[in-house]
């Protein structure tokens, strides 16, 4: 941590550096030789980080010498040791104030302490004058450059990020959660009723807590038998609570010092942990993992010679064999010669944030946010800025689905021992993409049993293809919904009709997940489906752009099934008069099978029909009812 770079600096400067002047007054030689006796004691308890009793010699020193201006800025130095920058800032006012040119040799860590209590205005003058000093020896100037730098990047900042409104509140967990011992490395299931951490006791297990009428109830080690008697450290779970990627450093069957294991949930609990194999897994210290939302990438921190420098964050992607394919660093845009780390990808599959010391910030590990492009490329990373990222050390986010509430560790004034859990709310913008979720089961329309199926998520504007999942054995899935765009949704399987579905999510304000149970229609004669993405516009009959995506399934669907005949049939609402809305169904399901032509499908295996508003599905007196009634289906003639 970048306060203990300067801990010399803070006892000890009176040794190597005086500044002499006629104006000065205070002569260290002058303190009785009895105090000065146990003020060198108490340096030599803070020396050894033993602060309380460090600042009672201290106070004792002070008491039997008011003008004992050492004193007051050794102790302003085990204060801000201490990260009490406030009481710290106070303490090196008074001995500035007392004797303002002995003192401004102590320029440098007074400005640290005016930093960590958010005064970067006051510091950047501070270090300013502080290198103004005559004949300043190579190490001081540097580091006095390098906290120039982080202030004006602070100072900078604020001008440029106002937050007058935003209010930085870490909110304990609670004694459900946190106990004497550390908790830490949280991560979150998207519906944001799990939580799984990891607790030091001895050694490092994983535990775990589930919200119930909205509380966190009391936690528990993860079922199973992935807790053993070795560590199992910093984990990530899938968004579906599932599939749980950790770290286990010196297990018997590394391939290094660190390496990533996996473990899945079973009706028992969690398995035992599988190493995730040699193409991720090296000679070399791979750690703190994050899963996608489709379980598809893998991001995570290695230490390898062969990149930028430091520990820089990979990613690895699931090849259709089910194997982890090579990783790929994430680059320069990235990562840095210095140290990356503690990566967490939300549940919109879009936005990364991680710590670095590498870009440029309030000192040390910093918390950042990239998201990612359309062409796949990632944004410049962006600083989450003060008072989130201080001059201390930072650690890792992780957010929740609605893109605004954070979890982290840290040691809080109210931790219930080391570090705790906290939440908070982040800034706008600073937040994730708010993500809803679909989930349900998958199965066969007649027989009521689950089936193992492909589900997919398609941008409707971009034709970009969002996740694509497998359900589980017995057909049941969860897919993220990213707020803020049309979706379209599809499940299919080989022999059955696909699943069509639409989620508007634009303008859409809902803070209501879906469960949507597919009963999946098998091939055969009379069979039928409702195309949910085939778009028109009021009136015209035709085809939209972001219909493309559909209407490639039908053909994927004839093509995979080449004796099948269908009809394709329209239908409207009531709106209108009855002879207009026959001819606009009528040509409308006409522009779906000249489509299907233009794409090489026989024309004896296509028919249409138009219904006009004759076969209504819902009432037309709702607009909801009458959004249903509008609508193209598909029907199997012959198989």
């Amino acid at each position: 941590m970048k306060s203990r770079q300067l801990k010399n600096l803070y006892f000890f400067f009176l040794f190597v550096t005086s500044i002499s002047s006629q104006a000065q007054w205070y002569k260290p030689e002058n303190v009785d030789k009895k105090t000065g006796y146990k003020y060198g004691i108490a340096l030599d308890e803070a020396k050894n980080k033993n602060y309380a009793t460090a600042l009672r010699l201290l106070d004792e020193c002070i008491a039997a010498d008011a003008k004992f201006v050492d004193a007051y800025l050794s102790k302003a130095g085990v204060y801000s040791e201490t990260k009490q920058y406030k009481s710290s800032v106070e303490l090196y006012n008074k001995a500035l104030a007392m004797d303002t040119v002995y003192s401004r040799g102590f320029l440098l860590p007074y400005s640290i302490a005016l930093a960590g209590n958010g005064n970067f205005e006051e510091a950047l003058m501070a270090v300013t004058k502080f290198l103004e000093t005559p004949n300043l020896n190579e190490r001081l100037a540097k580091s006095g450059q390098y906290r120039k730098r982080c202030y004006e990047f602070a100072v900078n900042y604020a001008k440029t990020n106002p937050q007058k409104d935003y209010v930085f509140a870490p909110k304990n967990l609670g004694d459900s959660i946190n106990t004497k011992l550390s908790e830490y490395f949280p991560s979150i299931t998207v519906d944001g009723n799990t939580i799984v951490f990891t607790r030091r006791d001895g050694n490092e297990d994983f535990y775990m807590s589930e919200k119930r009428n909205g509380a966190w109830s009391k936690s528990v080690p993860l079922p199973g038998n992935l807790n053993t008697s070795l560590n199992e450290g910093a984990q990530t779970v899938s968004q579906d609570g599932t599939l749980l990627v950790f770290t286990g450093c010196n297990m018997p069957e590394g391939e290094g010092s660190c390496d990533l294991y996996f473990s899945t949930k079973t009706k028992t609990g969690w398995s035992e942990r599988i190493n995730i194999g040699r193409t991720i897994n090296t000679e070399y210290w791979e750690s703190q993992p994050s899963l996608s939302p489709d379980k598809k990438a893998l991001y995570f921190v290695a230490r390898d010679p062969s990149g930028f420098g430091g520990s820089d964050i990979y990613v690895s992607y699931l090849q259709t064999n089910g194997k982890w394919g090579t990783p790929l660093n994430l680059g320069a845009g990235i990562n840095t010669s210095a140290d990356e780390s503690c990566p967490f990808i939300h549940a919109d599959n879009q936005t990364l944030y991680f710590i670095s010391k590498g870009h440029q910030g309030y000192g040390d590990f910093d918390l950042f946010l990239t998201r990612r492009q359309p062409d796949g490329s990632w944004s410049k990373p962006q600083n989450l800025g003060y008072p989130i990222n201080t001059i201390d050390e930072e650690y890792s986010l992780v957010i929740a689905g609605d893109g605004k509430t954070a979890y982290y560790a840290s040691n809080g004034t109210d931790s219930r021992g080391g570090l705790d859990l906290y939440s908070f709310e982040l800034p706008q913008q600073d937040r994730a993409f708010k993500t809803l979720f679909v989930k349900g089961n998958v199965y066969d329309k007649k027989t009521k049993l689950g089936l193992p199926s492909g589900v997919e998520l398609i941008d409707l504007s971009t034709a970009q293809l969002i996740s694509k999942v497998q359900t589980d054995e017995e057909g049941n899935y969860l897919v993220t919904l990213p707020v803020g765009k049309n979706y379209a949704f599809n499940v299919n399987r080989k022999g059955y009709l696909f699943y069509s579905e639409n989620f508007s999510l634009i303008q859409k304000d809902n803070d209501t997940s879906f469960i949507i149970n597919i009963p999946l229609t098998p091939i055969e004669a009379d069979a039928s489906i409702v195309l949910k993405n085939i778009f028109f516009d009021t009136k015209k009959s035709e085809l939209k752009p972001e219909s493309l995506i559909e209407l490639n399934k039908v053909v994927q669907l004839l093509k995979d099934n080449p004796t099948i005949k269908i009809e394709i049939s329209g239908h409207t609402d009531n709106v209108g008069k009855p002879a207009d809305n026959l001819l606009l169904s009528n040509n409308r399901a006409k522009a779906v099978i000249s489509f299907l032509l233009s794409k090489g499908i026989a024309a004896a295996r296509l028919s249409s029909k138009g219904f006009g508003e004759t076969k209504p599905v819902a009432s037309n007196t709702t607009e909801q009812g009458r959004a249903q009634n509008r609508r193209t289906e598909l029907k199997v003639l012959s198989k």
